[in-house]
């Protein structure tokens, strides 16, 4: 934290997750670094590397026991450097230490950082552009496969060459000793060549997976970076599939692209060789791949087309199948399952009608290109044996190496002409994938703003705001404020804007005027994930995650035990049930919680607010879905729940709301009134009308008469 402060950066110790007991690897203090902002490398520095770095702030030495020391300064000419504690105690200058002292304490475990230069990679958009940086930055191991594939590739002319001497040297002059040296050779290049081909393989192997993992690694973190909106105006099912695309993109990467790049290093190599064979069969190989390329080429725009109506079609396909998946159970309450299946038939039909429009484009280039392809390999063969039969400068032995070898080169070629095909399709991949991750972000520096210890006030200043794409306010001009340790109610008909006041105070939608404060700072200068662990929020419908309910309740975050959700649970009033379940604390919940009822899933999903002590907690919505005696239930543990912080109440149910400090009355985007119950129902005529018609039972049971006989004529 010192390092980066240097730098400008107040790294938050919340974000820094490893294992209870053990000391933060390297890579999870990177990866928190670069959560920050800042450029960061975990290295293993040799004392000759450490004293000749440059000054570029403080260097970061893990040191052996688990600690750590900055390294402030170095003076290579006394071989020493200086060393400080990062916690700020000690020496200001720093400790002077040499080689010897340091190696005691020091395995060579460094972190470098340093302000970002430009747009990293995490920053960049995704674009084809992105996707070669990508594959860039694993240049030295992109370096020896290409050393690699030449040597293969040089190795690869020794047995035609080979064959060239055996059959015009070797059988014309009944050479056996010439023999016997052609195989010692040929099994010396053999067994080379084995050991190079398995070294390439291994190597692809690993420069896939790392590209694999950077890849999928990106896209997740992209994703998670966006904002709710998006998610809220986007149907899942086009999303998922949008993203599985990244899987098209990967296979094309680690396959065909790495390969048909790598085949054609033996171009480099092979095609000199070839042309001092024979000139004349190297041109006509040559010509028959350039006019498959421009046959693919011709067809291209065509298969383009056909493929982007293709891919809009699956995007609606995919979005039926996740709409119905998800909301099965009104499918099936509804019987609806023969309006579903009819869409789904449409756009089944309409996906296989432009797959076999995409098929009928492809496959005219396909068929075409046949003839100059065979053309490559019997046609070669044709000429080569009139060549040979007329004196044309080619004998037998160098017919049959460059029969050998002009496989090895159309090949590539053919394979470079069809890459092309395959870019098209790759590129609308990207398209689509970059659609969905370069989206405006939540915030572009999220190791920014500034981390305030929250006590609970809040302050309303003028606040307006209109939804993207909505033409009335859904706040206008709201001012209020409530001290710390405030239980605030929200009521207000539906659409008063009850809801929006709570994603604002959540930061969800930043694009609001006026100001909104917390603790005096404003909102918008708040860190936001430091805003959003310092508050609790319990939602009409809570998510709960497929595990055990304490690791719901735990929800990953570090330094939480089983104490704290025993603790946490209990004040939700949720030990009770719990604990009469097989496992406690240790059930499984299956996806979509059904194992529980709507109150546990409630009372669970309060005490994962509370797990954490939030001093601001807010409940939308959250007992309004409830059975009478959950939602007494939930109720009825409100006034523990909210001691010692301050508590943001929406609710349609005035009756949860009496206890209440402070009750707003929305309408229309409108602040109307605050006081607390008594007091509304004196002087705010809303509220006064919300509380009759919602308890108008009570009063219509006082005056109701008594039955009596009806009396016949």
């Amino acid at each position: 934290m010192a390092a980066a402060r240097y730098h400008g950066v107040e790294l938050d110790r919340e974000d820094l997750r490893f294992p209870a007991g053990e000391a933060p690897s390297p890579a999870t203090l990177v990866e928190w670094v670069r959560g920050g902002g800042l450029w960061a490398k975990a290295a293993r520095l040799r004392w000759r590397h450490l004293i000749g770095l440059e000054s570029a702030g403080p260097v970061v030495l893990l040191l052996a026991d688990g600690s750590a020391a900055l390294m402030v300064r170095a003076d290579p000419a006394r071989n020493i450097v200086w060393l400080k504690d990062p916690t700020g105690a000690g020496e200001t200058q720093g400790v002077a230490v040499d080689e010897l002292r340091l190696a005691q304490v020091w395995t060579g475990e460094t972190l470098l950082m340093r302000a970002e230069r430009g747009s990293g990679l995490d920053s960049a958009p995704f674009t084809f552009g992105w996707i070669a940086r990508m594959v860039l930055s694993e240049k030295r191991v992109l370096r020896d496969i290409s050393i690699g594939s030449l040597v293969l590739s040089f190795l690869t002319i020794v047995p035609p060459l080979l064959t060239m001497v055996v059959i015009d040297k070797v059988i014309t002059y009944q050479s056996f000793s010439t023999l016997a040296m052609m195989a010692l050779i040929l099994l010396g290049a053999a067994i080379y060549e084995t050991y190079l081909s398995y070294a390439r393989r291994q190597l692809i192997l690993v420069i896939a997976t790392r590209l694999d993992a950077k890849l999928g690694l990106h896209v997740f973190k992209r994703l998670l970076a966006l904002p709710i909106d998006f998610f809220e105006r986007t149907q899942a099912g086009a999303v998922m599939y949008q993203l599985h695309q990244v899987t098209k993109i990967r296979d094309f990467l680690t396959g065909r692209l790495l390969t048909t790049v790598l085949d054609s290093l033996t171009l480099l190599v092979l095609l000199p060789f070839l042309f001092w064979l024979n000139t004349t069969l190297t041109w006509l190989v040559v010509a028959c791949a350039v006019l498959v390329a421009m046959i693919i080429m011709l067809f291209l725009p065509s298969v383009r087309r056909a493929y982007g109506h293709y891919q809009r079609a699956e995007i609606e396909k995919n979005t039926v199948l996740g709409e119905t998946v998800h909301g099965i159970r009104t499918v099936k309450s509804l019987a609806l399952e023969p309006q579903q299946r009819e869409m789904w038939d449409r756009k089944v039909a309409d996906a296989a009608g432009w797959r076999k429009a995409m098929g009928d484009a492809s496959n005219w280039p396909q068929s075409l290109v046949i003839p100059f392809e065979t053309m490559m390999n019997r046609g070669v063969l044709m000429i080569g044996a009139y060549l040979a039969l007329t004196n044309g400068g080619v004998s037998s032995g160098a017919l049959i190496a460059f029969m050998m070898l002009s496989g090895r080169v159309g090949q590539p070629l053919v394979s470079m002409a069809k890459l092309v095909e395959d870019v098209e399709e790759v590129r609308a991949s990207v398209a689509m994938v970059s659609q969905i991750l370069n989206n405006r972000p939540e915030t572009t520096t999220p190791g920014a703003g500034l981390r305030p210890k929250f006590e609970g006030g809040v302050r309303f200043d003028k606040v307006s705001f209109t939804y993207p794409g909505s033409k009335n306010p859904a706040l206008e001009d709201i001012t209020f404020e409530i001290p710390a340790g405030t239980m605030l109610g929200v009521v207000g008909r539906s659409g008063s804007g009850k809801s929006t006041i709570t994603r604002l105070l959540q930061g969800i939608n930043r694009e609001y005027e006026g100001y909104i404060k917390v603790d005096g700072n404003d909102l918008r200068e708040i860190n936001l994930a430091h805003l959003r662990r310092g508050f609790g929020v319990v939602l009409q419908e809570n998510f709960l995650f497929r595990a055990t309910i304490r690791e719901n309740l735990i929800a990953g975050r570090p330094g939480l035990t089983l104490t704290d959700a025993v603790r946490a649970a209990r004040l939700a009033g949720a030990e009770e049930f719990i604990e009469r379940m097989p496992m406690g604390y240790e059930t499984w919940i299956e996806e979509g919680s059904p194992n529980l009822s709507g109150g546990q899933r409630q009372r669970l999903a309060i005490a994962r607010a509370l797990i954490h002590d939030p001093r601001i907690l807010i409940l939308d919505e959250a007992t309004s879905a409830l059975d009478p005696e959950s939602e007494a239930l939930v109720n009825a543990n409100i006034q523990r729940i909210a001691f010692g912080r301050t508590m943001v109440i929406v609710s349609h149910r005035l009756s949860s709301l009496v206890d209440c400090h402070q009750i707003l009355v929305l309408d229309q985007g409108r602040v109307v009134d605050m006081a607390p119950h008594r007091e509304l129902l004196e002087r705010c005529a809303i509220y006064r009308a919300l509380w009759q018609q919602q308890n108008r039972h009570m009063e219509g049971a006082k005056a109701t008469p008594k039955p009596v006989l009806a009396q016949g004529d």
